[in-house]
């Protein structure tokens, strides 16, 4: 069964996923290690991922691809046809700074389909980025959560622009899709409802007073 969930025509369901998601090759630069274990550098700088992996990504040759950003930056001018199909969507981590994607294409509704690949639930820089996304740079196409989404997340991530999630593998998708319904009236303004409870609210009904 599918484990991703979409909202279409404001609804949220289960379908299938139409996209192949393309990652990138190990790499042969020798791992960096602290303290007996291996670190991701990724708040010094340094390059986590290196020139052989974009080379040597192999990207299928039909049906819609969803690439990584690192390997879009790179070699984007091998998908322009992909890109006029609408066959070409990108994906990216939250260490990577969305302004970087927007210097390689200003115009971001080109791509049918951003996502967003969380590694631990606990990383909060998801919800920035879709806000960043959906606000500052005027994204209206499909936005989609991946990696570590689990169903407590999915109205806060609906909040901050997202409308599809593709759950965790080893968590159920039905049940995370009733979790889109655990608030009905969230108080702040956001994303998907930038008019706060407060301003919604109807002050001048009146109360039937008993003598």
């Amino acid at each position: 069964m599918s484990n991703l969930i979409k909202y279409v025509s404001n609804t949220a369901s289960i379908i299938e996923d139409e996209w192949q998601k393309v990652t990138l090759p190990p790499s042969h630069e020798p791992e960096r290690k602290q303290a007996g274990k291996v670190v991701l550098f990724k708040l010094t700088g340094e390059k986590t991922v290196h020139a052989d992996q974009i080379a040597e990504t192999v990207i299928p040759a039909t049906g819609k691809i969803l690439i990584p950003l690192s390997v879009w930056l790179v070699r984007k001018d091998e998908f322009t046809d992909r890109l006029k199909a609408g066959e070409l969507g990108i994906w990216m981590e939250t260490h990577k700074l969305v302004e970087t994607l927007v210097e390689s294409q200003a115009d971001l509704n080109v791509f049918p389909l951003i996502a967003v690949h969380v590694e631990r639930f606990a990383d909060g820089r998801i919800f920035s980025i879709g806000t960043l996304l959906r606000t500052r740079y005027g994204y209206k196409n499909e936005l989609r959560a991946t990696g570590d989404v689990l169903r407590d997340q999915l109205f806060f991530l609906k909040r901050s622009g997202f409308d599809s999630f593709l759950i965790r593998a080893d968590r159920s998708a039905k049940d995370a899709l009733q979790s889109l319904k655990d608030f009905s009236e969230p108080y702040q303004g956001a994303v998907d409802n930038p008019v706060p409870l407060f301003k919604r609210y109807n002050r001048n009904a009146t109360m039937e007073l008993k003598p």
